[in-house]
């Protein structure tokens, strides 16, 4: 295996998938020659020409409308948002259009869009810019929503994102994209809607997903030179959300923490937290935790900014609380 990062992964992936399909195309703002935001697709341009990288307005709405018509039309757009925050933007194309059409036409019309975002906080790109509105989307049937952790799944997402018949929300962690991890040469996809155990343990279940998994993997480690064995699960998905590794863990450690970088008020947490009390009450040795980001705009200010979000001391206390 290579060990490359999630920036290359998401790079390979959608090289890969362009070659192999003619019928995906990119398009967003600066994507071309620019090559992303983020450097993803940089020589793309040059690489499979303008036809299929299109640099588009600087219009989120025209972005999700476009991609909705063309994935309409037979086509399998990957439209890219600079930011998850511009996605507000085409939240009407997203939501209202893409997320509904398959189901109003009675399954007569397919939507399958990719649009890809990076999210949530860590970069001193201050508060409008720093949105993890995860839950938002999620929330919506129709759509799926996805967000890897580590270089492997994100390249096996993406290309099951790509090849799917329903639009999908890919949501990239834009601190992630230098990570590395072991990533397999050959084609392989990972399936979205299944969830996946990071690390095994005995004593508490970790469930978090993105950023918030490489949190959770940290605190583990630290828990472990205490005699605190964690098991952590990394959601990978959250439309559709994959509660068996969740609760399988559960009805082993019979405690949980939730560990998500979205607000703490109506979030992942709180669904993960409320399907363990209906599925698994009997189980329950102690509340279950939830560890997220405080409720306050980030502020610009590095320290400020680091102290509202999650972090791996804020997850070891919770865990001692309950162990």
């Amino acid at each position: 295996m290579a060990l490359i990062t999630m920036r290359q992964a998401i790079t390979d992936a959608l090289r890969e998938e362009m070659q192999r399909d003619e019928s995906v195309f990119i398009m967003g703002e600066e994507v071309g020659v620019w090559g992303g935001t983020y450097a993803v697709t940089r020589g793309f341009y040059d690489e499979f020409g303008a036809r299929r990288v299109r640099d588009t307005p600087i219009s989120e709405m025209a972005i999700g409308g476009v991609a909705v018509g063309a994935a309409m039309n037979g086509l399998r757009p990957v439209a890219e948002f600079m930011t998850i925050n511009f996605a507000f933007l085409a939240i009407d194309q997203i939501i209202n259009h893409a997320a509904k059409v398959h189901y109003m036409f009675g399954g007569q019309i397919k939507c399958p869009a990719v649009f890809r975002a990076p999210g949530g906080g860590g970069r001193q790109l201050g508060a409008t810019h720093s949105h993890t509105p995860d839950v938002i989307f999620a929330h919506f049937p129709g759509l799926k929503v996805v967000s890897p952790s580590t270089p492997y799944d994100a390249k096996g997402l993406l290309k099951a994102s790509i090849r799917t018949d329903d639009p999908v929300l890919f949501i990239e962690h834009h601190t992630l994209y230098q990570i590395r991890g072991e990533v397999p040469e050959g084609d392989y996809i990972v399936p979205i809607g299944v969830s996946d155990v990071k690390r095994e343990g005995r004593d508490v279940t970790l469930v978090a997903y993105a950023q918030g998994l490489q949190v959770a993997l940290e605190a583990a480690a630290q828990l472990a030179q205490e005699g605190i064995e964690a098991e952590v699960v990394d959601l990978r998905s959250l439309r559709p959300l994959d509660m068996g590794p969740v609760l399988a863990s559960f009805r082993k450690t019979f405690r949980a923490v939730i560990v998500e970088e979205g607000y703490r008020s109506y979030g992942i947490g709180a669904e993960i937290a409320a399907r363990l009390q209906e599925e698994v009450f009997d189980y329950m040795d102690a509340p279950i935790k939830r560890v997220a980001q405080l409720e306050v705009p980030l502020p610009y200010s590095r320290a400020l900014e680091q102290s509202a979000l999650i972090n791996k001391d804020r997850v070891i206390a919770a865990v001692k609380e309950i162990v």
